[in-house]
């Protein structure tokens, strides 16, 4: 007889792991117990040894769908157990080490249950089990038991305490179950205060009501898993565009929902890869192709040819959209860049002005957790927003990491994310919005001091962005002074790399890879701005190798949202303006600019005056667009411009070899490193816009050109340093046009790409790599 202590580390809290724990126990004829405690779950068990090994094997091949051991630990026990059957012990409390499953998205069984009129969870909102439901959203304290969650309020009936208790039961240990005897409720209120009940529109109940509202052209705020969003009918542009107008959001994409593929696929083409998304435990919102057999109002996603579709992930949307055979809108129920509301009096105060009814219900959300955001390129995922569904599941780290001390990043300024690092894995926070907001920054202050608390995380170093103005940056280096803390300063783009690599399993002492980080600005060694980069780059240290010509941002912080000042910087830059005032004065964008104030423009230039030289990639697609007539005056939200530019991109030009159907780009070196300038693409591009070429044609050639540029500049680096690794990373190559065309011909040159899939490429993705390069310089220190 062997007795044995087998320690599991990972997501095996919440996730129905102990009754699979014990199931295989009592199949493998073992005594002994399991419980849950703050590194993980703790199994004592005795037995012979061929059933321990079987047992151990099946742990691993057989664990629930929402669990994901990180690593199992098997040592000899040499104190004494007094069972005679296997059981399931009581939690315990300890050092946290464990990690927090995200929310998940309702199971088939589940969904089955509310649509059965003989089960007793028929219609209940709220219904779930270890396989499905609320996790983070409702957590406050690990280990995962029920008081340390929101839904201590409820105290549970027999019924449920008989599930719960029942090791046979998918609900056994379930935290959140509940049912309509002892659960949370949900009731419908108007927005102006006005009483209602469901008998005014003949409904089932106030869940069923909803559906009716939105049909009628109502817009409903509706309190979900993690947060509260406003829906309404997708296909009815006046409702839309009321939305819009109240909400401040006048050009962003909303985000639809739909009740299921059949829906989705009369508006989308929809691939394998993309359904198996959709229908995933996480749920996220997938940009989909917009071609199909009808479609959305017009302002849904006004200049894009793609949309973000969902599934229903809780048993209240597939209840509110049982009888909803088309898309809704479900975006944040927020004004424009603030945090979405998780309280219902915060709902009542923010939301009135904007939603006409209000579905509320009285489980109190713990995080704000906004909807993720994914798109598939190719065969591989890209994620736009890691959240609801995937954060806070940890991320392993690269062998030579595993013995780094805790580390807190704080993230950038834009699509804010933190992360946590603790023995060779990464928790990375939800997305966290931009902390230029200050309910956003409240917000995420909020959330830091929730992790730290969760995790036990008592950082030994802590790490931010170079940018001195990066709220983020000022927290950390209060945080670092306050606690004494070292604190590590680390380059915008050379953590954007480093976070490429590291989600890549480029290991801590691999030779140095060409990192390309492409994006719309980041703080550089030389106190400019850089956006265009490529970087000779391990997780120590890194040489800028080469550079965008740096133009002029006229405006500073203007020239992002005015495209227009982009264009003008550019033709300046090139010398090209008085060619332009020459040979083109019948061009709308020349016409369009002589009504600027150009001599205050120039002076603002010359003297360097709110106008810093920045290598901006990003800025030179909105100069592009704002060229070829795509909104040159204003954009309500970053990248507006460049991503309508990649909208109309004509496909078939992109299969055109010949040299005319690409823009050039020339080349120089100067100081140690080489620049790409793009003079002669602007020459090209106005003669072009002179002969009425098409803009799609024009989006094509410039996104061909952009591609060749990028791949005839990595051919130079890689022979000049004997590099064959590529890392692609920074906002713009979230391009999928762009990351095709210049992946394809590295590729074809033999050069091994790396890019993102678990981290976004764009600053959601920072954090993890500030964490990496600070872990790494610390252990080149010791």
């Amino acid at each position: 007889m062997t007795t044995e202590e087998i320690r599991v580390r990972g997501t095996v809290q919440g996730v129905g792991f102990r009754p699979t724990v014990y199931r295989l126990a009592k199949a493998c004829g073992l005594h002994g117990d399991v419980c849950n405690d703050g590194e993980g779950v703790l199994i004592r068990v005795s037995g012979n040894q061929e059933a321990l090994t079987e047992f151990v094997a099946r742990l691993q091949t057989e664990c629930p769908p929402l669990a994901k051991i990180n690593k199992l630990t098997r040592t000899s026990y040499e104190g004494e157990l007094k069972f005679d059957n296997f059981v399931i012990s009581t939690s315990v409390s300890n050092v946290i080490n464990t990690e927090i499953t995200p929310d998940a998205a309702t199971c088939p069984q589940c969904q089955k249950e509310i649509f059965d009129p003989f089960s007793r969870f028929y219609r209940y909102p709220f219904t779930n089990c270890t396989h499905c439901g609320p996790r983070l959203s409702i957590i406050r304290a690990i280990p995962y038991d029920r008081c340390n969650t929101s839904m201590s309020a409820f105290a549970i009936c027999s019924e449920c305490a008989k599930e719960y208790h029942d090791v046979e039961n998918r609900r056994f240990h379930a935290q959140p179950v509940a049912c309509h005897v002892c659960g949370p409720s949900a009731w419908l209120e108007r927005a102006d205060g006005k009483s209602v009940t469901a008998s005014m529109f003949s409904m089932l109940d106030d869940v069923d009501a909803v559906c009716t509202l939105l049909q009628k052209g109502e817009i409903v705020a509706i309190k979900g898993l993690s947060g509260i969003h406003l829906a309404c009918d997708a296909t009815q542009e006046t409702v839309v565009q009321k939305l819009r107008q109240r909400k401040k959001r006048y050009h962003k994409p909303f985000a639809l929902m739909a009740r299921d593929i059949e829906i989705i696929e009369q508006y989308c083409t929809v691939n394998a890869k993309e359904k198996e998304l959709l229908t995933s435990s996480a749920a996220p919102i997938v940009l989909l192709q917009a071609i199909g057999k009808k479609i959305v109002a017009p302002s849904i996603a006004s200049g894009q040819n793609t949309l973000g579709f969902m599934l229903p992930y809780t048993p209240l949307h597939h209840l509110i959209l049982r009888r909803m055979n088309r898309p809704i809108v479900l975006t944040s129920g927020n004004l424009a860049d603030e945090p979405q509301c998780i309280d219902n009096d915060e709902a009542r105060e923010k939301l009135g002005t904007i939603a006409d009814y209000f579905l509320f219900h009285n489980r109190e959300i713990i995080n704000r957790v906004d909807d993720s955001v994914v798109r598939v390129i190719g065969d591989k995922v890209q994620t736009i927003r890691r959240a609801r569904g995937y954060a806070p599941a940890s991320i392993s780290l690269p062998p030579g990491f595993h013995d780094v001390p805790q580390i807190l990043a704080m993230g950038s300024e834009l699509k804010n994310t933190f992360c946590l690092l603790h023995e060779g894995k990464a928790i990375i926070s939800q997305h966290l919005g931009d902390l230029e907001n200050a309910a956003a920054f409240n917000a995420y202050q909020e959330t830091l001091n929730l992790y730290l608390n969760l995790f036990e995380h008592q950082p030994e170093i802590i790490a931010i962005d170079k940018h001195p103005e990066y709220l983020s940056s000022k927290l950390g280096k209060e945080l670092a002074d306050t606690n004494k803390i070292p604190i590590h300063q680390i380059q915008h783009h050379h953590a954007h790399i480093a976070a490429c690599m590291a989600e890549n399993g480029i290991p801590l002492d691999s030779l140095p890879v060409l990192g390309i980080a492409l994006d719309g600005l980041g703080y550089g060694d030389d106190s400019t701005l850089w956006g265009g980069e490529f970087l000779l780059a391990d997780y120590r240290k890194f040489q800028r190798l080469a550079t965008f010509k740096p133009v002029a941002m006229i405006g500073g912080e203007q020239a992002i949202y005015q495209p227009w000042r982009n264009t003008y910087a550019q033709l300046i830059a090139a010398n090209l303006w008085n060619d332009c005032q020459e040979h083109y004065p019948d061009l709308e964008i020349v016409k369009f600019l002589n009504k600027k104030p150009l001599k205050l423009l120039n002076q603002l230039i010359e003297k360097k005056i709110n106008s810093p030289p920045a290598s901006s990639v990003g800025r030179l697609f909105d100069a592009v667009a704002a060229a070829i007539g795509i909104c040159p005056e204003e954009c309500s939200y970053e990248g507006q411009a460049a991503i309508a530019l990649e909208a109309i991109v004509d496909v078939s030009s992109l299969n055109n070899d010949k040299e005319a159907a690409i823009y050039p780009f020339s080349f120089s070196f100067s100081d140690s490193i080489y620049c790409i300038d793009s003079r002669p693409m602007w020459q090209a591009l106005l003669y072009d816009l002179q002969q009425q070429i098409p803009q799609a044609v024009i989006a094509a050639k410039f996104h061909k050109g952009l591609a060749n540029a990028i791949v005839e500049m990595v051919k130079y680096l890689c022979q000049e340093n004997l590099i064959n690794q590529v890392a692609l990373t920074g906002g713009v190559f979230q391009n999928c046009i762009l990351l095709q065309q210049v992946t394809k011909r590295l590729e074809i040159l033999g050069i091994k790409v790396l890019t993102h899939s678990l981290v976004p490429a764009n600053d959601g993705g920072l954090s993890l790599g500030q964490a990496v390069i600070a872990a790494a310089q610390l252990i080149h220190e010791s």
